[in-house]
């Protein structure tokens, strides 16, 4: 190969995706003017009605101040208006609207800004003698807000620093005995409480290693040290039982520089509620779009979207939500193709969010073929494209690429790994090409997904006479057969109740235990033979020790008797189409398949707290789903036939940052197993796979771990050790660069067969090079593209043009347009 080479070659043939400036658009206003104030509305306790509330000491009450317009719009002005209590001296509030009792007695919170009024009425009872602190209701969430019993900390196996806690305190009796009795309760001292050793360390006045955690004249250093003034109660079982907790507002729309009080209301068993906004912990789901503070402050950061705010207090978990959009005139659309364009559309228009136009047929080709087939456009494929002016030709090749042996090969490459296909020293790789080969049928012959269900979770014999309990073989425990079921078949991680109650959601360990129940009865003989025992499915729950029977999550616990196969009361459950979750799991999973990210993200992490993007379009396509009997090949046609798939990658004036509305096509770069064969076809070479047949292409390798190849490698090949697609990495890094600039593999790619016919080929070079960028690009090349190469093959003489030819597709594979799917 030549090395007479630039980079510069190709400078302007490389796509500029995303990032960069925007133009003087960017400053448009999410809402624009709001219009005249016609009303203020003060809210304590979630309701504006009521505009009361009565505090103990130790409590807190935030209040909501919203402005109302002319327009019909809404602005948070807790921040804007002034507060005054009457009489002084029962409460104080600050500037942020934090009620503060100070005495018993009644007041009147007056609230005021821009002319306009509104009031709150507050009671405070028991401030002289306050009722106790309950340790596991007011004191073990502050250790939580405050990261004491994280994972990072003391929440860690064996603790820190002699030191321990539950994690997340989810076992507050344990954590009473820990701080109370471990260490002959050196670490509290009612009689002086300021001196107790937790509060020394909580703010630095002693060394500690995480810091300083709180201040002395914070509201929490008081309701600690009220606690501990008080005997450190750890509460009685007669207390008022926290059952849920509530975000006030749930959602609003506001502008791209706009922020929202939140305000968290803990609802008890004894119908009382109290406000916790001040000693939640807040996360944001999208940290680019807006972010919250711990004192329930969201502040919007200047992009247009949705951002999702998960709220938490003592295992209890709620979302926030909130559209910010960009303001802009949404008045040239697309056509609306089928029922995924309708649901974007609205959301963009909600959004004020324009999209990019439909891309072109060069991309539409390369892109389509690329996700479905998993291959580049043959250069006879993109020359017929190209010249086709039919109005139906974009869904003819969707439908010619569905039905193709690619479209099978490359999803069940996809399946296989997500259901763990790999190699295990103690299992025969026989079973793994025989799993592969089932998957391929399955997919091949467009089988219901909910069949497919079916037969992997009740797969029983040997993978001869039925390929599918190669799944049960890798995936060998019950706790991984849990596990994987919900993460794969229902977008749920459910890990974390194993051993606790989830942090980020409703399923406690009850649930994981329920769900254990259903496998527990399934073994594995030597000799590779999985079977269902006689029995009660039950499963044993770690700490309480209790017989937990099988129970879908979500649902009532099932009636099964010694005689049924517990699998198969979960697969008609999972295969049901009133199952809950299936249907949007999968069609969420092929929806970041095809536009890099998903509806929900990541894919196979559906919950409350991390709300969809779009939930009419998330529920409106799973409908579509289940309508059309699970049909996979139907799902791939429908979103690759929309507008929303065709649109342009190029962002306009507004949606650079877009990156959930689907405003435009997210450029990603090509698969490991894809960019290899894509190579191999620009450059009319084969790679050979170890152990495999020769002319095997690499999407079509069966299963992980049974190839060592280093450019697979380099590009993130998942090794199938687990379900989550979070496996395949798709990041640059050094070692890749090096790998396409410099490598024996590319070399050895770049001397092949493409570059010795077209040395040889009587054709002009302006023809050759056409070919190339149809091969590599499916575009014919630009006139400046053209007269760099031909400048740079006049260099050569005749007997010389093979090392110039290797040049020029070694700078095609070296540019980004070629490398990524756009």
């Amino acid at each position: 190969m030549s090395t007479v080479l630039a980079c510069a070659f190709l400078l302007n043939a490389c796509l500029v995706q995303g990032g960069g400036s925007l133009s003087a658009a960017e400053t448009v206003q999410g809402l624009g003017e709001p219009g005249k104030a016609i009303r203020l509305a003060a809210v304590v306790g979630g309701s504006e009605a009521e505009s009361q509330i009565t505090l103990n000491r130790g409590d807190r009450a935030q209040i909501i101040a919203t402005a109302h317009f002319d327009s019909g719009q809404l602005r948070d002005w807790t921040r804007k208006v002034v507060y005054r209590a009457d009489p002084a001296g029962v409460v104080s509030v600050d500037s942020q609207g934090l009620i503060t009792p100070l005495a018993d007695g009644a007041a009147v919170v007056q609230v005021g800004g821009e002319g306009l009024s509104a009031s709150v009425k507050v009671e405070v009872r028991h401030f002289a003698h306050p009722p106790q602190v309950n340790f596991t209701d007011r004191i073990s969430p502050l250790l939580t807000k405050f990261s004491c019993n994280g994972g990072g900390c003391h929440g860690k196996s064996g603790g820190q620093n002699g030191f321990a806690l539950s994690l997340l305190g989810f076992e507050p009796a344990d954590d009473y005995d820990y701080l109370v009795k471990e260490g002959f309760g050196r670490r509290l001292f009612p009689a002086a409480p300021d001196r107790s050793l937790l509060l020394l360390k909580a703010t630095a006045a002693v060394p500690h290693g995480g810091g300083m955690r709180i201040s002395r004249d914070s509201d929490e250093y008081a309701e600690l040290r009220l606690w501990i003034e008080q005997g450190m109660p750890f509460g009685s079982d007669d207390d008022p039982v926290m059952e849920s907790i509530s975000v006030y507002p749930k959602q609003v729309i506001m502008p791209l520089d706009g922020e929202q009080q939140l305000q968290v209301l803990a609802h008890y068993s004894d119908g009382s509620i109290r406000d916790v906004t001040r000693q939640a912990d807040y996360t944001a789901n999208n940290r680019e779009l807006g972010d919250c503070g711990a004192n329930g402050l969201m502040t919007a950061l200047g992009q247009a979207g949705d951002v999702a705010i998960m709220v938490r207090y003592l295992g209890q978990v709620a979302a926030f939500r909130a559209t910010i959009p960009r303001g802009a005139p949404v008045d040239q659309l697309p056509p609306v193709r089928n029922v995924i364009d309708g649901f974007v559309f609205d959301k963009l228009k909600d959004l004020g969010l324009p999209p990019s136009p439909v891309c072109d047929d060069s991309t539409f080709i390369r892109r389509v073929t690329l996700d479905i087939a998993g291959r580049l456009p043959t250069f006879e494929e993109t020359q017929a494209f190209l010249a086709d002016a039919g109005p139906n030709k974009r869904a003819d090749l969707v439908d010619r690429l569905v039905d193709s042996d690619a479209y099978a090969d490359y999803f069940s490459q996809k399946w296989a790994a997500i259901l763990r296909n790999k190699v295990d020293p103690q299992v025969q790789r026989d079973g793994n090409f025989r799993f592969h080969d089932w998957v391929r049928t399955h997919l091949n012959e467009n089988r219901p997904y909910n069949e497919l269900i079916r037969e992997v979770v009740t797969a029983s014999g040997n993978e001869v006479r039925n390929p599918a309990v190669n799944w049960h073989r890798q995936v060998k425990s019950v706790e991984e057969k849990v596990e994987d079921t919900a993460q794969v078949f229902l977008g749920l991680r459910i890990q974390c109740a194993r051993c606790h109650h989830h942090p980020f959601e409703k399923w406690s360990q009850d649930d994981y235990w329920g769900m254990a129940a259903f496998y527990s009865n399934t073994r594995e003989k030597p000799g590779q033979k999985v079977y269902a025992i006689r029995g009660i499915a039950q499963s044993r729950h770690p700490k309480t020790q209790a017989l937990v029977r099988p129970k879908p999550l979500g649902e009532e616990t099932l009636e099964l008797t010694a005689d049924d196969d517990a699998r198969v009361a979960l697969a008609d459950w999972l295969a049901s189409k009133e199952n809950p979750f299936v249907a949007k799991a999968l069609v969420n999973r092929y929806w970041k398949h095809f536009f890099g990210v998903g509806i929900v993200d990541p894919e196979d992490d559906m919950r409350a707290t991390n709300p969809a993007s779009n939930e009419p379009l998330l529920n409106g396509l799973a409908e579509h789903f289940i309508k059309s009997n699970f049909d996979l090949k139907d799902l791939v046609r429908t979103i690759c036939k929309s507008s929303v798939y065709q649109l342009d990658s190029i962002p306009n004036d507004y949606n650079a940052s877009d990156r959930q509305a689907y405003s435009r096509f997210y450029p990603r770069r090509m698969p490991a197993e894809v960019m290899l064969d894509s190579i191999d076809a620009l450059c009319g070479s084969q790679t050979r796979f170890t152990g495999l047949p020769a002319g095997m292409r690499a999407v079509q390798i069966p299963d992980h771990g049974g190839v060592n190849n280093g450019f697979l490698n380099a590009f993130g090949r998942p090794a199938g050790a687990s379900a989550c697609e979070c496996e395949r990495n798709g990041e640059m890094s050094m070692q890749q660069s090096l790998q396409l600039l410099n490598s024996d593999d590319i070399y050895n790619k770049l001397v092949g067969s493409r570059a010795q016919q077209l040395a040889t080929d009587p054709r002009s070079d302006e023809e050759k090079i056409e070919e190339l960028y149809l091969r590599a690009l499916s575009r014919p090349a630009k006139e400046t593209e053209r007269t760099a190469f031909l400048a740079h093959l006049a260099k050569f003489e005749a007997n010389q043009k093979r090392g110039a030819y290797e040049d020029i597709l070694w700078t095609l594979i070296n540019t980004k347009e070629f490398l990524f799917n756009h």
